[in-house]
């Protein structure tokens, strides 16, 4: 390679570590300014010159917003709630993936094809229908209403099917011939060998329900019952709002997340190499 060309590579590769950290800040700098938000107090925050320096009101804000919507009770809430939704989800998609993908049954295409239907149905369209059905069971103002309508998540079930059809069926034929049941093959190979994709659909499941904000509204009446969404929902009035207080809610609402994620990359990551074994 001559002297030129390896000039070339050179700067082409400034160029695109130039470009590539310039995106990483656009990324990451919304999230330093809520961090920052949160530890100055409202009147600080849209200053000119802009402040991004830390500042000294966080505790005042964290006590602030505890004052006002109970944030420690509303996290609470929140995590319970998105972590059984998870939970069952993710064993409700995984079951029926395996269904779809490796069982042969009448009315199997029909039945998925109809799933993949549900997936268009814009979510408003399902408010009052589920929010009626929520009231003649009794079940307003409770969390089954908030947990049970989407646990059987069809998005979730769909990316499940698609990572199921990667087992082998000589893998399954050997465990029925070991005299292995269907309860035992699910739980002891099938799950096991989709652990990557299992995370892959915890994290989404986990982050819909974490963020959810309509549906909660809806059915819970309790504040005490609000979820973290909701609860900072209350905190822009008509007249005053404290975005010192907002900036520190979101902080606190951002952090399960991350944390979350952080549990789940590694698998998470190997789930982006899933499906390499085929039948």
């Amino acid at each position: 390679m001559t002297d030129k060309k390896k000039t070339s590579v050179i700067i082409r590769k400034i160029l695109l570590y130039i470009t590539l950290g310039i995106g990483v800040i656009l990324s990451i700098f919304p999230f330093y300014w809520m961090f920052i938000g949160a530890t100055n107090p409202s009147g600080a925050i849209f200053s000119v010159p802009p402040n991004l320096l830390p500042g000294d009101f966080l505790v005042e804000n964290f006590t602030n917003l505890n004052e006002n919507v109970g944030i420690i009770r509303v996290l609470m809430n929140s995590l319970i709630i998105a972590l059984t939704f998870t939970f069952f989800a993710v064993l409700i998609a995984a079951a029926a993936g395996f269904a779809f993908a490796k069982y042969q049954f009448k009315g199997r295409n029909a039945i998925f094809f109809t799933l993949l239907l549900a997936i268009m149905i814009p979510y408003h369209v399902t408010l009052i229908p589920l929010f009626q059905m929520m009231a003649d069971l009794g079940w307003l103002n409770t969390y089954r209403a908030v947990l049970l309508p989407n646990l059987a998540y069809p998005f979730a079930i769909f990316l499940m099917r698609q990572n199921m059809r990667s087992i082998p069926n000589s893998l399954l034929e050997a465990a029925r011939v070991d005299g292995a049941g269907e309860f035992k093959i699910f739980f002891q190979i099938v799950l096991p060998t989709m652990r990557p994709a299992l995370a892959a659909v915890a994290i989404f499941l986990f982050m819909f329900q974490w963020n959810n904000f309509l549906w909660p509204l809806v059915v819970l009446g309790d504040s005490d019952m609000y979820t973290l969404p909701v609860a900072l929902s209350s905190l822009v009035g008509m007249s005053r709002v404290d975005y010192g207080q907002i900036m520190m809610g979101t902080t606190l609402s951002v952090l399960p997340i991350m944390i979350f994620f952080l549990l789940l990359q590694r698998q998470f990551i190997s789930g982006i190499l899933g499906g390499s074994v085929k039948e």
